[in-house]
């Protein structure tokens, strides 16, 4: 390798690789945009790729197959929940099980933002995942776990400090608040409304909540 050749490698990216870069950013958006409202199954490539003006040969230099595709559109919305969970479950000043409702209440205003469009991918993947490939399943239940995980050392820090009851077993109370909370989250779209969100909410946090 010669000098000429490792000062072309330093720097800012080529224009070309810059635009390849930012085509895949845009396809990754706009499917978990789309994913969010619409099924997978039922969702063509051809559709996502006139949304955005994209060539398919563009699609196929980034993703070799909707299998693969879908499965980065999973990992990337699970990064972005995320982060909004760890975010808003270590808030300053705010107690445990407060730090969970305002999880839930940034959360209702997202989906308020979109008219109630929009729900959750993870939730709307796994209620079509008999048509969807074997791969979907695990990686769907990989994430699921994953925030489970984050709300259980949630309950264990209200545990500690006497919030809710010693008696509950923090992974089955995580395990089972994100099963209702994805059910309210597929009624909120329903009826979009988010009543359903709220009424969640409040049932949930009060039902394990130590009385004053």
């Amino acid at each position: 390798m010669n000098e000429s050749s490792i000062k072309r490698r330093r720097g800012r990216p080529k224009k070309e690789q810059t635009g390849f870069s930012e085509t895949k950013a845009v396809l990754i958006r706009t499917g978990m945009e789309i994913l969010t409202e619409k099924g997978f199954a039922a969702t063509g490539i051809d559709a996502i790729l006139r949304t955005v003006n994209v060539p398919k040969g563009s699609f196929y230099h980034y993703f070799a197959s909707k299998e693969a595709y879908g499965l980065v559109l999973i990992e990337h919305y699970s990064s972005f929940l995320s982060a909004k969970l760890t975010k808003a479950l270590s808030a300053e000043g705010l107690e445990p099980l407060a730090r969970l409702a305002l999880f839930m209440e940034q959360a209702e205003r997202s989906m308020a933002k979109y008219n109630y469009t929009r729900g959750c991918l993870v939730g709307n993947l796994s209620q079509e995942i008999a048509q969807l490939p074997e791969s979907f399943r695990d990686k769907l239940g990989d994430v699921l776990n994953e925030w489970q995980i984050l709300v259980a050392q949630c309950f264990e820090h209200a545990k500690q400090l006497g919030h809710i009851s010693t008696e509950h077993h923090c992974d089955e109370l995580a395990y089972t608040f994100w099963n209702g909370w994805e059910g309210a989250v597929m009624r909120a779209k329903l009826e979009q409304s988010g009543v359903p969100l709220q009424r969640f909410s409040t049932f949930f946090i009060r039902s394990i909540q130590m009385p004053d």
